[in-house]
């Protein structure tokens, strides 16, 4: 396995800092039991007592699921760990678990469902818009695009690759739209807008700003539908989330350009404003600029942090359902930051510097990883193709700054 012996390799055990009790996103009591009922109710008990109810040897911690465990660990320096014991079981209930709740997710242009699942975890499902082999058309904006399931899988893995883990864990998953979303959903709005197709396939399309009509309507076959299913982050309300607009955010619009594609000497700016004036906040920011280079995603407008960790801490790479649209074309612009900056952390540059090399070609990587989902093939092969000629691109960028 190429994937275990990058892993193994010390680019990748790089220690983080000691993560001490104010670097984490909770802080947990060790008694506090999570516990389903076990009549075969949906209904979970927390007990303050849990040291009587364990079985030896047992911590209460162990009475989690997988999504609680995967909330707790959360700290300053990481969504996940690299070697996160929790991650196969976490893609796995992803996969498999019974989905007994589905509602269309509020605000967003296309959409998406929330699904909860019996131990009260939940998943973020982005259905299937296209296959695997079509290319967004030369003549469409990066804002009227489709935003595309198999892209939230393929990012999830290569942001783990890149050693970055700011993605929340995403596994495909074939759903049932009969028995998983339209008998179970208790969003009226969503419920309206299922009918069967002339085809006699089970439709259905929402309510959104973009592609929610009968011509754009999501269609099983004749009622399986291929989605992504993506880990929730932690509730708004228990762990706050800032949102940043990015200051190479494009116009999102048809005929006007940004600041930063006007004046090359933007980043000069952008250095003595915060939060990009002190800290790595600016590196961070090169950093989801490369995967997003990588993986031809334009629609970069904001990015969020935990609260809790004020400006010293990760940027989360959310909403990547619009990389992977494109293999034939490399999209320049979106490397604005590292190349008007002139600036990488050199961890990054040494480990992209690795990935360009035989053994951990990056392409044979993400292969490998993505074989295991339940949807493979997750990308077609011109994709990953096109990630090993754009890694050159972004490694001769940043010879030329380091030539300058």
């Amino acid at each position: 396995s190429k994937l275990a012996a990058l892993f193994e390799h010390p680019l990748y055990n790089i220690p983080i800092p000691e993560v001490t009790k104010k670097d984490k996103l909770f802080v947990v009591n060790p008694m506090e039991k999570f516990n389903l009922r076990s009549s075969g109710s949906d209904e979970w008990v927390s007990s303050s007592k849990a040291e009587t109810l364990l079985p030896t040897g047992k911590t209460a911690y162990d009475t989690y699921p997988a999504w609680l465990k995967f909330h707790v660990g959360i700290n300053r320096y990481e969504l996940y760990p690299r070697r996160d014991p929790l991650m196969s079981t976490l893609l796995w209930d992803l996969a498999t678990q019974r989905i007994v709740s589905s509602v269309q997710k509020s605000g967003g242009t296309q959409l998406k469902l929330i699904m909860m699942f019996p131990n009260y975890g939940q998943a973020l499902f982005k259905p299937m818009k296209q296959t695997r082999d079509q290319e967004t058309p030369i003549d469409f904006f990066y804002f009227s695009d489709f935003e595309r399931h198999n892209a939230e899988i393929a990012a999830f893995h290569l942001d783990r690759i890149l050693d970055f883990r700011r993605i929340p864990p995403v596994s495909g998953r074939l759903v049932n739209i009969t028995k998983e979303i339209r008998d179970i959903t208790t969003d009226k709005k969503l419920a309206k807008t299922f009918f069967i197709s002339p085809a006699g396939n089970v439709c259905f399309y929402g309510e959104c700003s973009y592609y929610c009509s009968t011509e754009h309507a999501l269609c099983g076959k004749p009622d399986r539908l291929e989605g992504s299913m993506a880990a929730l982050l932690p509730d708004k309300t228990l762990a706050k989330r800032r949102s940043w607009r990015s200051p190479w955010r494009r116009s999102y619009h048809k005929s006007k350009k940004a600041e930063w594609e006007l004046n090359p000497n933007y980043c000069a700016q952008v250095r003595e404003t915060p939060p990009y004036d002190r800290g790595h906040r600016l590196l961070d920011l090169i950093d989801m600029t490369v995967l997003d280079f990588l993986m031809g995603n334009m629609d970069r407008h904001h990015y969020e942090t935990f609260e809790k960790f004020g400006n010293d801490t990760f940027l989360l790479h959310l909403d990547n359902g619009r990389g992977f649209g494109t293999h034939s074309r490399d999209e320049l612009s979106i490397l604005a930051p590292l190349w008007q900056c002139c600036s990488i952390k050199k961890s990054t540059y040494l480990r992209l510097q690795l990935l360009a090399t035989q053994p951990y070609r990056l392409s044979d990587l993400l292969r490998e990883a993505l074989a295991a989902d339940p949807l493979a093939p997750v990308l077609a092969e011109p994709h990953l193709r096109a990630l090993d000629r754009r890694l050159g691109k972004v490694l001769a960028a940043v010879g030329r700054c380091l030539a300058r």
